[in-house]
């Protein structure tokens, strides 16, 4: 960060384990914004195997969508509000350089964000030294409409995957990908639907991803008993789609009430794969 950047970062109160279990793989919520616990991980030397991020889309600025057939509000939380492209930017930069540092030298990082923030996080990655590997587009078939009729109907998320630099490693599940693809390969462009109802069962998040998105890019890029990092847990989807797939996860997430959807919902993830009633979403 340059010595006059107006950007500040946001400590809150001290980062505590909020939840954790241990069976049948290790999950652990933190309490607390990512900065603060990101540093110190890196001070303790931890290492990913890979990092999933949805970071603020910086949407919440008073305009209006459409939301189960009703025109409401965009507002999200404070933490959704832009401060404008050169701070968004800066905050941007800031949590992908803790994310580097965090990386196994195998590791990689996908990012979630529509266009409002993709454009500066994949300037950051570049800025960083970070390399590419895809521009994947996740499509989704039921977008809500635009109701000014004045754009094309926003239908889609763009997914960046990185790996730590130009001449790192990386892991890429070629053969189960093309399995789940019919034998043939995987393209870039994802069709999923938003979220299911039965997955909103103990509450909702304004920005809740598909199971389905997650299992696809923690099966891609990892391997059973890897550890994954969410530096912004939100709902849980990240721990729980690791639960289903034998993974270690860890998120972090400064909002309480967020905290305690997540709790319930790797709870229930956790009793349904020790019961074994949770089938998977790709075989």
């Amino acid at each position: 960060m340059s010595e006059d950047s107006n950007f500040k970062e946001i400590k809150i109160k001290k980062p505590k384990t909020f939840f954790e279990i241990t069976k049948p793989v290790n999950s652990k919520i933190i309490e607390g914004d990512c900065f603060t616990v990101m540093d110190e991980m890196i001070k303790n030397e931890t290492k990913f195997d890979l990092i999933f991020a949805d970071p603020p889309y910086f949407l919440s600025n008073g305009g209006i969508t459409c939301h189960s057939g009703k025109m409401v509000k965009v507002d999200k939380g404070d933490w959704d509000a832009s401060q404008g492209p050169q701070l968004n930017h800066e905050f941007n930069t800031e949590w992908l350089k803790r994310c580097k540092e965090l990386l196994a030298d195998h590791g990689t990082l996908w990012v979630s964000g529509t266009m409002h923030v993709i454009y500066s996080i994949g300037f950051a990655m570049q800025q960083l030294d970070m390399k590419i590997l895809n521009n994947v587009t996740w499509q989704k078939p039921n977008p809500p409409p635009h109701l000014a009729g004045r754009y094309f109907t926003h239908s889609t998320e763009t997914l960046l995957w990185a790996r730590k630099s130009e001449k790192s490693k990386h892991k890429f599940n070629y053969q189960l990908m093309k399995e789940i693809n019919g034998g043939k390969q995987m393209k870039d462009v994802w069709t999923f639907t938003s979220p299911k109802k039965s997955e909103k069962t103990e509450g909702k998040h304004p920005t809740q991803k598909p199971l389905t998105v997650l299992e696809r890019i923690i099966l891609s890029s990892t391997d059973e008993g890897d550890t994954i990092l969410d530096p912004f847990l939100g709902s849980g989807t990240t721990n729980v789609a690791a639960i289903l797939k034998g993974r270690h996860s860890v998120g972090i997430e400064q909002e309480k009430e967020y905290c305690a959807l997540a709790k319930k919902r790797i709870s229930l993830a956790q009793s349904e794969v020790i019961k074994g009633i949770q089938q998977p979403l790709f075989n």
